[in-house]
């Protein structure tokens, strides 16, 4: 058997042999395998690189370090993963309308990270929605209502959880061999049969150029499938705030207005049905992406994907009447008012990071371990590349929980914003990868 010195000493020579990566997320996951071995493996292999098959074996290693669903149900088992943004509230919408297409969707989501916004903290701004559910309530969840959005247990990938930790310490979080890893390693424990990826690309994204998006994803698609599950990527815009909204609550109003009908979401509406379409034609409940889509358009404008949606809060401990009575049970924040540009004039560009950024300041993110969210906090209304502004046009409106807070948040959003010669937004998908 390889030691962990010995597979640490390949990495770094550059031919990492695959079936000794089992062995070492083994020790990750039992401690056999020491922090300081831990963080020299993930130093090695940042600044060296594993091949694509080092890459999948250890993908599956760390999944095999803890508990792997199965599952028996009568239709694929799908899921999506966002790499991050700021007013990326997707999931929300897309779960329940995947639900309703005949698909099970056991989604496996984080906590905010940096200035990207978490589904787990968005969820939670609805009173009594649990994320830490026993296995068997998850199953009961998904065979009864067909989606269910959680934490990870424990149990889940134990070894990702050991590595990541030190990734944090050791200036290793960006080696795009360890992101792929840890993503999948979550995401294959599920038990998925597909699985559609959203990587961000832009001011907003935690890899915000467009190279590195493009080999992110590439690596992404071509591990999962070398692992055996079915998986495609869309590379989308995260130049400005999806829809111009940040913040907990705010995102969660935003996807219940799209569910229920609303106007006023047109991001969150075409990414929606872009995964989605995409992510029925992977598990060949459609016949192609744009089939899939007219499939996710009908579950919305039905009414059918809300009513699945409150299906599952209702199971995960919310309010029985949120579909009906969402505006009631949302947190409010106490402070409400308008941010204006410091000169008139038309919406240049977004520092979207500095955006998300702001919303954690404000207490709507962590900016260490164990700090409380407000899920009251953060921005709506923001203009958009192109929009013009002035007095009698805000840049958005500030949610905070008191004046010094809305105070520091309007400054910090007047630095994000660039007025000048109009700028022009991209398309919000800009490529797939598959």
């Amino acid at each position: 058997m390889t030691t962990a010195a010995g597979i640490l000493q390949a990495v770094i020579d550059g031919n990492a042999a695959p079936e000794s990566m089992h062995g070492f997320a083994r020790g990750l996951a039992d401690g056999s395998v020491s922090d300081a071995q831990a963080g020299a493996f993930a130093m090695a292999v940042k600044l060296r690189g594993l091949s694509a098959a080092a890459r999948t074996a250890l993908t599956l290693g760390m999944r095999d370090s803890g508990e792997v669903l199965r599952w028996d149900l009568p239709g694929p088992v799908l899921d999506k993963h966002s790499t991050g943004g700021v007013g990326d509230c997707v999931s929300l919408a897309l779960a329940p309308a995947l639900a309703v297409c005949g698909a099970y969707v056991p989604m496996v989501s984080g906590r905010g990270l940096g200035h990207t916004g978490g589904t787990l903290d968005k969820l939670e701004s609805i009173p009594g929605y649990t994320v830490d559910l026993p296995e068997e309530r998850l199953r009961a969840i998904l065979r009864d209502v067909g989606c269910a959005i959680v934490g990870a247990t424990a149990r889940i990938a134990p070894a990702d959880k050991r590595l990541y930790a030190i990734r944090d310490v050791t200036a290793s979080v960006e080696s795009i061999d360890l992101i792929t890893a840890s993503i999948l390693s979550k995401k294959l424990a599920a038990g998925l049969d597909a699985l559609v990826l959203d990587v961000k690309v832009g001011s907003g994204a935690f890899l915000p150029g467009r190279e590195d998006a493009r080999a992110l994803a590439r690596c992404l698609v071509d591990t999962a499938n070398h692992a055996g599950c079915t998986c495609s990527a869309l590379i989308t815009d995260m130049e400005t705030p999806l829809d111009g909204v940040a913040g907990n609550a705010l995102e969660v109003a935003a996807v219940m207005r799209l569910l229920t009908g609303a106007t006023g979401q047109a991001d969150l509406w075409a990414l929606t049905l872009a995964l989605g379409g995409e992510a029925l034609a992977l598990a060949g409940i459609a016949p192609d992406a744009e089939a899939g889509a007219d499939r996710i358009a009908a579950a919305l404008r039905s009414g059918a994907a809300a009513d699945r949606f409150g299906q599952m809060v209702a199971a995960q401990g919310g309010p029985a009447d949120f579909l009906e009575s969402w505006k009631r049970h949302l947190p409010v924040a106490p402070v409400r008012r308008d941010i204006l540009a410091e000169a008139e004039g038309a919406v240049a560009a977004i520092d979207t990071r500095a955006v998300g950024l702001a919303v954690v300041e404000m207490g709507g993110g962590r900016q260490r371990d164990g700090d409380r969210v407000d899920p009251r906090v953060g921005f709506s209304g923001l203009a958009m590349p192109g929009d013009r502004v002035g007095p009698d046009r805000p840049l958005g409106q500030v949610h905070a929980a008191d004046d010094a807070g809305a105070q520091r948040a309007a400054a910090q959003l007047r630095a994000a914003y660039r007025i000048g010669p109009p700028g022009k937004r991209g398309p919000l998908v800009h490529e797939r990868v598959a």
